[in-house]
């Protein structure tokens, strides 16, 4: 009985550790390669909060059907969100080949706000979301086959200070933009 808790303790403490961020909690300040526009550039959330509040918001795949109408949502929004004083960042397992096509297209991002590659999920992981392998292989909205996992659609809400001021998940893709442009409005207030 004492190897069988031995074992199970030893497996908890090697597993990682998925716990989400919360609100005061600090942000993983990343840098990785982004696209705008259908170009890529080195994006810093670093140098993202020096202009205000962050929304940075996980989503499973570019052009994946609910991740599309997150996207048009965003877009559709982004004057809101600037006079709110916040700038957006998508953050996804996608490589930027494939997001400078997303991020250009006038149906989705429409080239407003940047979308970010995660490829080997170390961003989510630091933001304590688990990356699901079980998705890899499903199609788009395109009909392309998606060849890496999803990250659940989670947006943070990342404070001037580099702190969390709001997570926001369980969502459907537009209604988690309502949610998140609320949040940013209230934080403009205060």
């Amino acid at each position: 009985m004492k190897k069988f808790y031995l074992l199970f303790a030893i497996a908890i403490l090697a597993s990682p550790a998925y716990a989400q961020l919360k609100v005061g909690d600090d942000a993983f300040k990343f840098s990785t390669q982004a696209s705008l526009g259908g170009k890529s550039f080195d994006y810093s959330l670093n140098d993202s909060l020096k202009k205000g509040p962050v929304v940075v918001y996980f989503y499973p795949t570019a052009f994946g059907g609910g991740c599309s109408v997150q996207a048009r949502a965003f877009a559709v929004n982004y004057d809101r969100f600037s006079k709110a004083g916040a700038t957006i960042v998508g953050v996804s397992l996608d490589d930027i080949g494939r997001l400078n096509e997303f991020s250009a297209d006038p149906q989705f991002c429409a080239s407003k706000f940047p979308v970010a590659s995660d490829t080997n999920g170390k961003i989510a992981n630091a933001f304590g979301l688990k990356v699901n392998e079980s998705t890899v292989g499903r199609k788009d909205i395109r009909g392309v086959t998606v060849n890496h996992g999803s990250i659940d659609r989670t947006t943070f809400i990342v404070g001037r200070n580099g702190k969390v001021a709001a997570t926001i998940g369980g969502f459907k893709p537009a209604e988690n933009v309502d949610e998140a442009l609320r949040e940013i409005e209230k934080l403009a207030v205060n």
